[in-house]
């Protein structure tokens, strides 16, 4: 028997879903929907529900079901009840399921029965060539398309006769005519529908699946849903959806429609204008508290100045009411910034495992490095990390370590490298690099002092010129760094090609 979830209205009874479809790759909008949903659950002490809404055979996307969790997971933006992954498997866990809801079509058959039992639905056994002659034929008078009501009065003996004839059939929503539907949403205030400008909108397709307007009734009922935050490109959907809450004697949700994420022409981001999975940002080495502090502010305001907020100020700060109607550009310059300071705040330790894999790949480094000369690893990642603003980056960062010919990054290099004291400069250094035995931050640091004293060469005149021997740029990673990482011989090969130019 199933039982329907009932819930009151209190603070702490609050429950939410994220419900995608399993028909690709996160969307960077769809992560943001979650991240909402969970940030309301948390804030309120509330439960989020992950529910996978299949109904579409035909978009199905093997592995997509595996990939949102992920991407989901992380982003840390968990859920309470719904499919996991325990090892190679999905597991379902809650005390509402199933969450998959081709899973659930026993359900949605006893559901659909109460609705053609009391007159709110009923048999359509239209072809399909005769619903695009409907359609054509409206289009061109400039009305508006929708169902002209041909099977609304079959009888029940005429829909058995074709029923047993084997003609197929839909299921429709039977809509009251000329009437006022009225709702509450949260960002978008009352809105009301004429039931005349809307559609007969199909609830079982004649696959026998039905369609999300229905499922999702069904389901957000049955799991105790008290807010439903999506997107607004249901807003339109929405009165249908609440005369089906009417159609059962049901208690309607808060309805909550976010306003879309927008590429810099202020169209809906689409992925013809670039990035738009949250794995393309996995794989390009975004930190996910960046991708989440960024994406939590495309459309919401926390009300203060500050930009920078950890999942835990998020949750702290966050209220619906503060959720904006219009649309939010996404500016991935302004997303590297937010990255590049995560990436700054971060501890060498975990941007150098993070790294790892992009060097890998790049040949500069091989798994022996990495398993023996770790230390090294870490020094250079140590001394770039300030430069970079996605960890992807740091292979062409790294790049100045491993070419030994060295590239000036302009005319003004070269010429400061023909001062008066660079031939002593050069050798001076070169000698004493030679002589040490062990090349680490301290060693170096003490060889530039000793030329300080022994040259008087100081300052501006002593640093920029070695880093530009070393490195061919005038400013870049602390110097120090760069010497260690590169190592004795590589110093000094660098320091002879200083004598070609």
């Amino acid at each position: 028997m199933i039982k329907c979830c009932q819930y009151k209205e209190e603070y702490n009874m609050v429950k939410v879903r994220f419900a995608p479809s399993p028909t690709g790759y996160l969307h960077i909008g769809g992560l943001r929907t979650a991240l909402y949903n969970y940030l309301f659950a948390k804030k309120s002490l509330g439960t989020m529900v992950l529910r996978i809404e299949d109904t579409d055979q035909n978009r199905l996307v093997e592995g997509a079901i595996e990939g949102l969790i992920k991407s989901m997971n992380w982003a840390e933006v968990f859920h309470d009840e719904g499919p996991f992954i325990e090892g190679n498997n999905i597991r379902q866990r809650g005390d509402n399921g199933p969450y998959i809801q081709s899973q659930r079509l026993f359900i949605y058959n006893e559901y659909i029965q109460r609705l053609l039992d009391n007159g709110w639905a009923y048999h359509c056994f239209c072809s399909k060539e005769r619903l695009e002659e409907i359609r054509e034929e409206q289009n061109a008078k400039g009305q508006f398309s929708k169902y002209d009501g041909h099977c609304r009065s079959l009888t029940e003996e005429q829909v058995k006769e074709k029923i047993d004839a084997g003609l197929e059939y839909v299921i429709r929503l039977k809509l009251p005519e000329n009437r006022i539907v009225a709702f509450e949403d949260i960002v978008r205030g009352h809105i009301e529908v004429n039931t005349d400008d809307l559609d007969d909108q199909v609830l079982i397709k004649s696959d026998g699946f039905p369609t999300y307007h229905f499922a999702v009734i069904v389901d957000d009922h049955l799991m105790g849903i008290t807010h439903i935050i999506r997107g607004e490109e249901w807003l339109p959907s929405t009165p249908k959806h609440a005369l089906l809450y009417e159609a059962f004697g049901w208690e309607t949700p808060k309805f909550v429609h976010l306003p879309n994420i927008l590429n810099k022409d202020r169209k809906k981001l689409s992925k013809r204008q670039g990035d738009v999975a949250v794995e393309d940002f996995m794989s390009k080495g975004y930190l996910p508290e960046a991708l989440v502090n960024y994406i939590a502010l495309l459309g919401w305001s926390p009300g203060k100045d500050e930009e920078i907020f950890s999942m835990e100020e998020l949750i702290e700060l966050f209220d619906l009411e503060r959720v904006n109607k219009s649309g939010a550009v996404f500016d991935v310059n302004k997303l590297n910034w937010m990255n590049a300071h995560y990436i700054r705040e971060a501890s060498v330790e975990r941007i150098t495992k993070l790294s790892i894999p992009y060097l890998l790949e790049s040949g500069y480094i091989t798994q022996d490095d990495v398993d023996n000369r770790y230390e090294w690893i870490e020094m250079m990642v140590e001394s770039l990390k300030d430069k970079i603003s996605t960890l992807s980056e740091i292979s062409d960062k790294a790049a100045l370590f491993f070419n030994d010919e060295i590239k000036y990054e302009d005319d003004e290099c070269k010429e400061i490298l023909k001062g008066e004291q660079i031939p002593v400069l050069i050798e001076t250094f070169r000698e004493k690099v030679k002589a040490i035995d062990d090349l680490n931050p301290v060693s170096a640091k003490a060889i530039l002092k000793e030329i300080q004293k022994e040259k008087g060469i100081k300052g501006k005149n002593l640093f920029m010129p070695v880093r530009i021997m070393l490195t061919g740029q005038m400013h870049g990673p602390d110097l120090m760094k760069i010497i260690t990482v590169l190592g004795k011989e590589s110093v000094i090969k660098r320091l002879n090609y200083i004598d070609n130019i």
